[in-house]
């Protein structure tokens, strides 16, 4: 049986590739803060609990990775805030670069030798921001576009290997990301994604012939909608 392991598990986006993976047959090892081993009661998934913000968490997390065989790796892990820069505070600063980043890519650096001889998968979920500028989003910008080439440098440099290398762009995805923001996911259909398209995404990657790559995938809703909240941001 083929492992997947997912950051970002127990809510969102990760949530939903991890259960599309468990009825694809995968073993999945699922890592987020408070994941348990009955958060989709399979018996081939398995709970890590670390928090990727934090270094030491992160790095005691590798060190335990090092010794699965792991056929894919899937970044999914990350949050976001939107203010003008000024008013972020330097640990919303840090802790966003540190999970949205470094995290990923020293993830990465630990099961990367794994990867490559298991002819396995590489998968980041980026955000449409790694694309495009928006305005209040500078620091989530570039943590995305730093996710997104890391992930286009990796792809040239493993392609000796049998590693396939992609990047996901998702627009905005209705999902608990933006609970403390002060908008959220358009109520029309037309006007967002869902976390299954996304899951939907990974499931073609994994489908294609071995021979071919998608080293980027931007997926977005087919009309542009936003709603605004009232409640008070949680930026700083």
């Amino acid at each position: 049986m083929l492992t997947a392991i997912v950051t970002g598990a127990s809510s969102g986006i990760g949530k939903e590739i991890c259960q599309r993976l468990l009825e694809l047959d995968y073993e999945v090892i699922g890592i987020s803060r408070s994941i348990t081993d009955t958060e989709f009661n399979k018996p081939h998934f398995k709970a890590i609990q670390a928090n990727l913000a934090d270094e030491d968490s992160t790095l005691k997390l590798c060190k335990t990775l090092k010794d699965e065989s792991a056929n894919i790796l899937i970044n999914c892990a990350g949050f976001g805030r939107f203010a003008p820069h000024e008013e972020l505070s330097a640990k919303t600063i840090t802790d966003m670069t540190f999970l949205n980043l470094t995290a990923p890519m020293l993830l990465t650096n630990a099961l990367l030798r794994t990867l490559k001889s298991n002819d396995g998968y590489l998968i980041n979920i980026n955000s449409i921001e790694a694309i495009k500028a928006s305005k209040f989003a500078g620091v989530y910008s570039a943590t995305k576009a730093g996710l997104k080439a890391f992930g286009d440098s990796l792809f040239e440099e493993t392609r000796k290997s049998g590693l396939s290398v992609t990047n996901i762009n998702p627009d905005m995805t209705q999902t608990s990301f933006y609970d403390e923001l002060r908008f959220d996911t358009s109520d029309k259909e037309e006007e967002k994604l869902l976390a299954s398209d996304i899951a939907d995404a990974v499931e073609h990657i994994l489908s294609m012939r071995k021979g071919a790559v998608i080293s980027e995938y931007t997926i977005r809703s087919l009309k542009f909608g936003i709603s605004k909240k009232s409640i008070k941001s949680k930026n700083s």
